[in-house]
């Protein structure tokens, strides 16, 4: 028999009770929308995996960046596609290239903003891979110089952070000290400091056209199979200097997302990633579920695991659903 002390179901009784105890709660405070910045003037182009978003121009770029400040998104992270690539992918940390742009348009027209960018080679190398290559091998310590050149060029168009997602050994240490050189020490580090070799990437990499030429990133990104490994991977940045951290993907990942919550006290940020929003989308368009309310319990799941941040592409919906006083 049930005893008096035993019925959980008192605290769920009505709305006002269920506010009163909830544990956790999403706020737009916890949003970065990312954006994809290509070359040109006028241009707003939906990209087919990922309904919804778009490839922006540094104009059009500067109206969505106002978009979602009007929204009360505290910050974007900027994604680019270059006029041109190389071996090493010099055009990465060219000043007068797409993401270096939008940097300083945003900055410009939207100075509420936090300006994130992503600090990687792959959009910008003929190999499509995140260092440099040498005989079909990623050299990582031959790659970290160039990761340095592309994070002081953001610093210097007036990033607020850089993410590094390029998953070489020691690269935080690399990074600060270069930015520190360069008279950025006020600029942070958000370190993808877990990053798998995830099949959820895979809108994302049709978007920003970083499919590897030949292999794969196994060799960099981390196994799937593995959650150790990950915490190693976070304390290791840890101690190089990161300002705070990045789990990616997110939703298979919120496993790790906990054990990084008990090791750190810094900002953990999760990455909502390309196909976990292509599917949502596409169950949502073919009438499978109850799309807002999936998302939103998506999101807030990333919240209750542990994470303070949230990298997404539903920022925007999600925002709006926010302010319109959405509570599940």
């Amino acid at each position: 028999m049930i005893t008096p002390y035993d019925r959980p179901r008192r605290l769920r009784a009505d709305r006002n009770i269920r506010r009163m105890v909830r544990e956790n709660a999403l706020s737009v405070n916890d949003l970065i929308y990312p954006l994809f910045i290509v070359p040109g003037e006028g241009v707003k182009e939906e990209i087919a995996s990922l309904p919804g978003q778009y490839h922006l121009s540094v104009d059009e770029a500067v109206k969505m960046a106002k978009e979602a400040a009007e929204l009360g998104i505290p910050a974007v992270e900027i994604f680019g596609i270059p006029t041109y690539k190389a071996a090493d992918g010099d055009s990465a940390w060219d000043d007068n290239e797409p993401v270096q742009q939008a940097v300083r348009a945003i900055r410009k027209e939207v100075p509420e903003l936090y300006v994130i960018t992503d600090v990687c080679l792959c959009q910008y190398t003929e190999s499509g891979h995140c260092g440099h290559v040498e005989n079909g091998c990623i050299m990582n310590d031959e790659s970290l110089p160039l990761l340095a050149k592309v994070a002081v060029s953001h610093a210097k168009a007036g990033a607020h952070m850089v993410a590094p997602s390029d998953m070489m050994d020691g690269r935080i240490a690399v990074l600060r000290e270069a930015l520190d050189e360069a008279g950025y020490s006020d600029v942070a580090i958000m370190s993808y400091a877990a990053k798998y070799a995830s099949a959820y990437y895979g809108p994302f990499r049709d978007a920003v056209h970083s499919a590897p030429q030949f292999g794969d990133r196994k060799t960099y990104q981390m196994d799937p199979a593995n959650a150790r490994e990950a915490l190693k991977e976070i304390e290791l940045d840890l101690l190089e200097g990161t300002d705070a951290i990045i789990v990616k993907p997110a939703l298979a990942y919120l496993d790790v997302v906990r054990a990084a919550r008990e090791i750190t006290h810094l900002p953990i940020c999760v990455y909502n990633v390309s196909g976990e929003y292509a599917m949502v989308k596409a169950a949502g368009a073919a009438g499978l579920i109850d799309e807002k309310r999936l998302i939103m319990e998506t999101l807030l799941s990333m919240k209750r695991a542990g994470a303070d941040l949230i990298i997404t592409y539903h920022a925007l919906e999600a925002a709006r659903w926010i302010r319109e006083g959405y509570e599940g």
